[in-house]
């Protein structure tokens, strides 16, 4: 009798991602190789194997010792800087990769070149571990990249040997990867990260997944670190955003009736002599809004230009604000948000974030958001115009003329 930690299956990760509470799910694969083809950086110093020694009796198997590392879609070290690609282009298509330009040295890898490699996948027994089927997978890669590697030598708490030395990690597309997947087998490693299309729906998200087979031993959970270092600087700069627009808005709207208002007053004589002289009422009232509406057009123009000046300062300003906010939330037990992560060979919820924190945020006006600035502020005039000309073009020409004199 053996007993194991429950595992939750590779298929059972993408059957997962294919719910109606997310609006996104990334997958990365991995797995272990090797290659008669090249040599390893620190082959001397091993390999290292995927499971243990299989005993049946008095006889042992001896596991597979690798030395080389497959992974599908994992290019995080790229997009922060700590891998550079130096020559050719990212893998796009199956069965292409890119490699480290010290394996590339060491074994005088051109671009273009195919590299053969071998691999295992295995169906653990229901009795014992003698029971272990093994099937022997391969990779025909070609190579289509090189890249500079300045990630640490060995992966954080590893043994140093071939396998954990980071230059000999082969990246590709998470398809090669996964394309000599079998069901139930285990050998190769799925990781997923799934985004909820709102943090309310991580419950229902969790109640789905117990439905669709997760065992209950897995608590679902976020990611509330990477959560408040993104998404809570951003949530914080919406709210002083929206708060700031409806005092605008509102002010705006008062300030702009009373001084229409005091403008037309004044222009009451003016008003009693073109209707004295026989204009029409309608002529006088789209005269005078005409002109409302030109010296809000060039005031818009003149705030539009200032507003695109001092936006990205003023947003820089309070990103920085809200990042200490985040930084200080991060640090007290609460409610995450959008990501969630999930390992194969761990257990399924919140994980220790690596997301770097929020620095910057590009702003600029699209032409969507100019035009509803021009339709707001136009509105807002109009509405403060007409109530004005209403209100003065409802005096007789006559007794206009008479309170002037």
């Amino acid at each position: 009798m053996r007993i194991s930690p429950p595992i939750i299956p590779p298929e059972q990760y993408v059957e997962f991602g294919n719910s109606q509470y997310l609006y996104g799910a990334v997958y990365t694969a991995f797995t272990s190789v090797n290659s008669e083809d090249i040599t390893a950086i620190d082959a001397e110093l091993d390999g290292q194997a995927m499971r243990g020694t299989v005993f049946s009796g008095n006889e042992a198997s001896i596991p597979t010792s690798f030395y080389f590392s497959l992974h599908g879609n994992n290019f995080g070290d790229l997009g922060e800087g700590l891998r550079d690609l130096a020559e050719g282009r990212m893998p796009e298509n199956l069965n292409e990769a890119i490699i480290s330009s010290d394996l590339a040295e060491l074994n005088g890898i051109s671009l273009g070149d195919k590299l053969s490699f071998t691999s295992e996948i295995f169906l653990r027994g229901e009795s014992s571990f003698a029971d272990t089927h093994t099937v022997e997978t391969y990779y025909v890669l070609e190579v289509v990249g090189i890249y500079y590697d300045a990630t640490d030598e060995y992966i954080q708490g590893g043994r140093p040997n071939a396998r954990t030395n980071r230059r000999n990690e082969i990246l590709t597309t998470y398809e090669t990867v996964m394309a000599p997947f079998l069901p139930d087998y285990s050998g190769i490693t799925i990781s997923a990260t799934y985004f909820v299309e709102n943090p309310a729906m991580i419950p229902a998200f969790a109640e789905e997944l117990y439905a669709k087979g997760l065992d209950p031993i897995f608590d679902v959970g976020t990611d509330e670190t990477g959560y408040n270092r993104i998404i809570g600087p951003v949530e914080g700069l919406r709210s002083i955003s929206i708060t700031f627009m409806i005092i605008v808005l509102t002010f705006g709207g008062v300030i702009i009736a009373l001084l229409s208002s005091i403008a037309i007053r004044e222009r009451k004589y003016e008003i009693g002599v073109l209707r004295a002289m026989g204009m029409k009422k309608h002529k006088v009232a789209l005269g005078l809004w005409s002109e409302m509406l030109i010296i809000t057009c060039l005031c818009l123009a003149l705030g539009l230009g200032i507003g695109t000046l001092v936006t990205q300062p003023v947003t820089n300003t309070l990103l920085a604000q809200q990042i200490q906010a985040a930084e200080a939330a991060s640090q007290m037990p609460g409610f995450g948000g959008g990501g969630m992560m999930m390992g194969a060979m761990s257990s399924m919820g919140a994980t220790a974030s690596n997301v770097q924190p929020l620095s910057e945020i590009n702003i600029a006006l699209g032409l969507d958001t100019t035009l509803q600035i021009m339709g707001i502020a136009l509105l807002l005039a109009s509405f403060a115009a007409l109530i004005a000309i209403s209100r003065i073009t409802k005096y007789e020409p006559i007794k206009i003329l008479m309170e002037r004199n």
